[in-house]
């Protein structure tokens, strides 16, 4: 996915639809020239609705949609007949996306199933004509109630990436080239610090035609939970994946203190991240010779582990088959 076309947050000002005011129309007929009231009611006011959409990766077509307003309700007619609901605007979002309030910060609900829709902004209620207020004390009734009001505001969509396994590290850690190497996805690889300035998703290919999501989150550096680096804007991402694959190079100078320099900042960030299944890989492998791989090992005998390189090719399907059985636990 293309840096510029991956968007994953935006704020939008929403007004729904007013409802429709009840209709005080008395019945007036040559038959009968004093008939009651049969005034209708008025149409619901447009609603906003979020509705997920397994098809979507980002929320650009909202980025510059800032005013999104529904259709107001129609008014009550003769004979009880109701006026016409407004018309509603449904907003088709990708899958993780979560809705706020932009003024109070209130979590309002998220979209995870291709087809679920929310309502974000609820239209007004339509008024009751004045059929309604018919009484034996009484019978003709010259009044209804007038439709409620629309509801305006700010509100914030995030997109929280859906994935199996999510790659996390410290910049130039070789994710995006082990994504490359076992889905079709094409990330932007160089060896300079934050190259992935987007999250990124492939689609990993497993034994008898089975498949995993895999995502390339953008590198953290010690100090992500503050802000530092891309911090928070892409910390959040980590959150909806099912297992964590943590890479450190083989070129690295202390493979333990990386390892928990990452814990600690996912830690910090959110607590929870910690209880997610977790796998620890030193990639970029083909730098070294068994002898030091088994010194590696030892130091990493506490925390499990595997050596692959996505240049040689060595460990990815032992890789796969693991994270394969983390995932099916």
């Amino acid at each position: 996915m293309a840096d510029t076309n991956f968007v994953d947050y935006v704020k939008i000002f929403c007004k729904s639809g007013n409802g429709g005011p009840g209709s005080t129309h008395l019945r007036r007929e040559k038959s009968e020239p004093k008939g009651g009231p049969d005034g209708g009611d008025g149409g619901r006011g447009g609603h906003i609705i979020l509705r997920g959409n397994a098809q979507m990766w980002t929320l650009l077509h909202l980025k510059y949609r800032k005013h999104v307003f529904a259709g107001h309700g129609g008014s009550g007619g003769k004979q009880c007949s109701s006026g016409a609901d407004g018309e509603d605007v449904i907003l088709d979002v990708p899958l993780g996306t979560l809705a706020k309030d932009a003024e109070t910060g209130e979590f309002l609900f998220e979209i995870t199933q291709d087809g679920e829709s929310h309502i974000l902004v609820p239209g007004g209620r339509g008024g009751l004509g004045n059929t309604h207020f018919k009484s034996p004390t009484q019978q003709t009734p010259r009044f209804a109630q007038p439709g409620e009001e629309l509801i305006e505001g700010y509100y914030t969509l995030e997109l929280k990436i859906l994935a199996d396994v999510g790659l996390v590290g410290f910049p130039s850690a070789g994710k995006s080239t082990l994504l490359s190497v076992v889905s079709a996805a094409k990330p932007k690889i160089a060896d300079y610090p934050f190259t992935t300035l987007v999250p990124n998703l492939g689609i990993v290919s497993y034994r008898d035609n089975q498949s995993f999501v895999m995502a390339d989150i953008p590198g953290i550096i010690e100090g992500a939970h503050e802000g530092k680096g891309l911090g928070l804007r892409f910390l959040r991402h980590i959150e909806r994946n099912s297992m964590l694959l943590f890479m450190v190079p083989a070129d690295a100078k202390d493979y333990r203190k990386e390892f928990f320099i990452l814990m600690n900042e996912l830690e910090k960030y959110n607590p929870e991240l910690l209880d997610k299944e977790r796998f620890l890989v030193i990639s970029k492998s083909d730098f070294l010779d068994e002898e030091l791989k088994t010194e590696i090992s030892e130091v990493l005998k506490d925390i499990p582990h595997q050596f692959i390189s996505s240049i040689t090719g060595e460990g990815i399907l032992g890789l796969k088959d693991k994270i394969w059985q983390i995932l099916n636990k």
